[in-house]
């Protein structure tokens, strides 16, 4: 098993293998999934418009384009969008980008979405129902198919979710005119017992939460009769009746500059940042670490000469350290291993949260690493009815392959020095300052690589990125 584990290791320190994502894992998977066909086609997102020859060009892993919205195609709320490949760490771009927009009318009858693509339930146009945008980016890993399948899908399940479970209730909470006829708008029988009341804003979090639920069990069932490669992480934003609400499975990332105030959004899943769920996991269930690991954490790797002595070591009820005597059991490699990007969950996968990867297991083995992985995101609220938003106001929302470069500070003064040069009325100015925030991440290719400011490393992953404006909010029903 060492030897097996220090293969996997020394794959994941030196780089990911050709045809995986950051952050992911090159475990085994189905060995049949190839020649079953794909669930959707490789693409890159819709709104870009792009033909299979640019598709094509944009793979150019030397050059590295970014690919920016073409001057006719436009984003709700003039969202900007910027993209581009990695340095040759996988054959394609395993990022995924999605947009949606529609209006949930008076009786929702038309809001309730298939599980596959479609056109818009209504019109934008409809002031009478009630408004719902969303945003979402996938980074996938070891290989783009669950992020591509993700990126079709899982609004509708979001938008499902919502109109079954928490439009009815919001729609009557918020008094709209016409508010749909359901058992919700009928009074409720009298009641001799206490019944906690719910506020509609955990009813959204509750179906995006559910929603994610359902994407994930999708890939599970239908890996059996579509090739679905690998895993990805998800970031979605959902803007419903003046509030955002931003779902994070995964290690990418979400700011608001507001008024030159940086306010984060989203919270990071990594194995280091769920350590201790992930340690109670092993300890409940030790047979999931096929007794080849360990869930107890300690600063380095224990050796065979040091049983009998004692060493600082860490369990999932600690957040300091403490001293143990060392112990046979001790000697198998840890669940948790290496620290910050290199840090691996099984010697495996750097992400902790996200959707697929149902078929990975530890290098050379039988140990599955899906039960480790939670698909459930955490959802934040951002209530847009609490400020007035300027021109400069955006959200960021970012792949791990822009923050694992640049920090909140340096994303926020570059996109903030960029729209103050812009003129105010001009709608391209968010996509031309995505453009500027990918153009940094990525760096001038040097005779050592891509360098950005100080000549630091540039990021040789692949980077997407979305600002959308928050001003265009107050103008929403």
């Amino acid at each position: 098993m060492l030897t097996r584990v220090k293969s996997a290791v020394a794959g994941f320190m030196g780089g990911m293998m050709p045809g995986g994502g950051g952050g992911g894992g090159s475990g085994a998977a189905g060995g049949a999934g190839s020649e079953l066909p794909l669930k959707f086609p490789y693409m890159r997102p819709e709104f870009l418009g792009l033909s299979p020859d640019e598709i094509e060009c944009s793979a150019d892993h030397a050059a590295r384009p970014i690919l920016i919205l073409k001057k006719t195609r436009r984003l709700p709320w003039a969202t900007g969008y910027a993209e581009v490949i990695n340095a040759g760490k996988s054959a394609l771009n395993e990022d995924q980008a999605s947009n949606f927009e529609c209006v949930f009318n008076s009786n929702c009858s038309s809001a309730l979405l298939p599980c596959a693509a479609a056109p818009l339930p209504l019109p934008l146009q409809d002031s009478e129902g009630l408004v719902f945008h969303y945003w979402a980016l996938f980074d996938g890993h070891a290989g783009s198919g669950a992020a591509v399948v993700a990126s079709r899908l899982l609004q509708h399940h979001i938008a499902r979710q919502l109109q079954t479970r928490a439009l009815t209730r919001a729609a009557s909470l918020r008094g709209a005119a016409g508010a749909p006829t359901s058992p919700c708008n009928t009074p409720p029988p009298a009641r001799f017992f206490t019944e906690k009341k719910i506020q509609h804003e955990s009813l959204v979090i509750g179906a995006i939460e559910n929603a994610f639920k359902e994407m994930d069990a999708q890939i599970e069932r239908e890996r059996q009769v579509f090739h679905i490669t690998g895993g990805c992480t998800a970031l979605t934003v959902v803007y419903l009746l003046g509030k955002l609400y931003i779902g994070n499975a995964g290690d990418s990332r979400a700011i608001v500059i507001r008024h030159n105030e940086i306010i984060p959004v989203s919270t990071e899943f990594t194995p280091e940042s769920e350590r201790q769920r992930l340690q109670f996991l092993g300890f409940m269930q030790p047979h999931l670490l096929g007794n080849e690991f360990t869930h107890l954490e300690f600063p380095r790797r224990v050796q065979r000469k040091e049983v009998g002595k004692r060493m600082l070591y860490r369990d999932f009820t600690m957040n300091g350290w403490a001293y143990k005597t060392i112990g046979d059991e001790d000697l198998k490699f840890p669940l948790i291993y290496g620290e910050g990007k290199k840090a691996r969950v099984l010697a495996t996968i750097g992400v902790t949260r996200g959707l697929g990867d149902h078929d990975l297991k530890v290098h050379d083995s039988n140990i599955y690493i899906k039960p480790f992985l939670s698909c459930c995101p955490e959802v934040k609220v951002y209530d847009l009815m609490e400020y007035e938003h300027g021109a400069d106001d955006v959200l960021v929302m970012g792949t791990d392959g822009l923050w694992d470069v640049l920090s909140n500070q340096e994303v926020a003064e570059t996109v903030t020095s960029f729209l103050a040069n812009c003129d105010p009325d001009d709608l391209r100015r968010y996509t031309m300052a995505a453009q500027e925030l990918v153009m940094r991440a990525r760096g001038v290719l040097r005779e050592r690589g891509w360098r950005i400011t100080n000549e630091r490393l540039g990021s040789g992953d692949d980077i997407t990125a979305f600002i959308i404006p928050l001003m265009y909010s107050n103008r929403q029903p």
